[in-house]
């Protein structure tokens, strides 16, 4: 049966945030079967195939033999090109640096299959999510997880290297050689190609005529994102049905309509050769990385819809390390201890990442939280710069804040905070995003 290819996705659009929705459950008779063929698996061997974790694009299966391994089946988001982009990034990772990212066994980069959806079938890392022993972690153990951190992305950036840094804005792809039925040897070059991720594909953003990678220079590639946003909110304002509806379009349209306005006053919309870039992770939140018993990293985890990306991206901070400022420690003394009515709250909300609180109050781990990340990034901005002299950050705050102020514009947040920050680069202030 030919699907097609964006068969069993929705879109879900009746909260605050667009939410992609499975029409159709992959089924595991049919997962067992891929992975008994691709394994090698006799049919009268164990392999029993279990669910394991959801992301917001792709499902994870335990797939339990002699030598356990996760089978990744994902969402038609962006058909082919997102599938490719991940096992090309994997690959490069593991040939390039030595950051702990799993081995890819096989994958399908369309659905005609018996899954009925693009997969990846990969090995199992060991280790825990850093976000469940954070709070266990001493302090001396989580300096050596973000150095280590720090180590990783100045690998992935090649330092900034012109001889050896990928040149050109896209998600990695390669020419995959195909040695039978989804099973696939793996490259030796690798290239960055159409630029897969949120921004370009959610929704209907799929489906107009933009140019999508990959890109010669931040001006191309933000230029291209503004105008898709464009496009988008004039289809939602000749559909609107009703007044509120009018309005958020038209504020919608005048933000993105502002940004352009500044683009070429930050990004030359000029460049000799293509622009540096490096592989940036804009996901590293403590859940993507594994930990073991003392807090060593074991690996890096979910790299789909990472790309490279201009150098300056990399001069921010990792996921986990965002936020902060908070300068002195919390007393654990000087807050109250977490009532009953506040234990079985938190349980009786049925969300995996609740923790242990040791009994005090929520608020005192957020704060400690916001104390440790204020430590961690002189920490991480420190190491790096020792192993990445010339990381250009003084350089790069006002380009992170021109994203930052995309990223909000394409979600339909903070659109007045982002008038008010093009008024202040119009004057030639340079305000920073987070002080708005």
């Amino acid at each position: 049966m030919v699907r097609d290819s964006q068969d069993g996705l929705a879109w879900d659009d009746s909260g605050l945030v667009l939410k992609p929705r499975w029409t159709r459950k992959p089924s595991l008779e049919a997962i067992e079967g891929v992975c008994r063929r691709q394994l090698g698996i006799h049919p009268e061997d164990t392999c029993t195939v279990s669910f394991y974790a959801s992301g917001a694009f792709n499902r994870l299966y335990l797939v339990s033999t002699a030598n356990p391994s996760l089978m990744r089946v994902s969402l038609p988001v962006h058909p082919h090109l997102k599938t490719r982009g991940e096992v090309a990034t994997l690959q490069w990772v593991r040939d390039n640096t030595d950051v702990p990212v799993p081995k890819v066994i096989a994958f399908q980069d369309n659905n005609d299959n018996e899954i009925g959806f693009e997969w990846v079938l990969m090995e199992l890392m060991p280790g825990s999510p850093a976000y469940r022993r954070w709070r266990t972690m001493s302090m001396e153990q989580k300096v050596a997880f973000t150095e280590r951190l720090a180590g990783f992305q100045a690998q992935l950036s090649r330092c900034g290297d012109p001889d050896t840094a990928f040149r050109k804005i896209g998600t990695l792809d390669a020419d995959f050689v195909e040695k039978e039925k989804a099973a696939i040897g793996m490259p030796k070059t690798f290239a960055p190609g159409q630029v897969v991720s949120h921004e370009f594909f959610m929704g209907d953003r799929l489906h107009y005529d933009v140019p999508r990678g990959p890109f010669r220079s931040s001006h191309d590639w933000l230029s291209s994102g503004l105008r898709l946003l464009l496009l988008e909110q004039t289809a939602a304002l000749e559909r609107a049905e009703d007044e509120d509806d009018r309005e958020d379009a038209e504020e919608n349209l005048h933000a993105a309509q502002e940004l352009l306005s500044i683009l070429p006053k930050i990004f030359p919309e000029i460049q000799d050769s293509p622009e540096l870039t490096a592989i940036w992770h804009d996901d590293l939140n403590l859940n993507n990385i594994l930990v073991d018993d003392e807090g060593n990293i074991t690996a890096v985890v979910d790299w789909e819809c990472v790309s490279a990306l201009p150098i300056w991206m990399a001069t921010k901070m990792p996921k986990f390390l965002e936020g902060g400022g908070r300068q002195e420690e919390p007393k654990r003394e000087d807050y109250s201890d977490e009532t009953p009515q506040g234990s079985s709250a938190s349980e009786n909300d049925g969300c995996e990442d609740d923790l242990d609180n040791e009994g005090k109050n929520q608020l005192y781990w957020i704060h400690m939280m916001e104390y440790e990340v204020t430590r961690l990034q002189e920490v991480y901005d420190t190491k790096l710069r020792q192993l990445w002299p010339d990381r250009p950050v003084e350089d790069s705050h006002l380009r992170v804040d021109f994203f930052e102020a995309i990223l909000h514009c394409s979600a339909g947040f903070c659109l007045k905070q982002i008038e008010t920050w093009v008024d202040s680069i119009g004057r030639g202030e340079l305000l920073r995003w987070a002080d708005i």
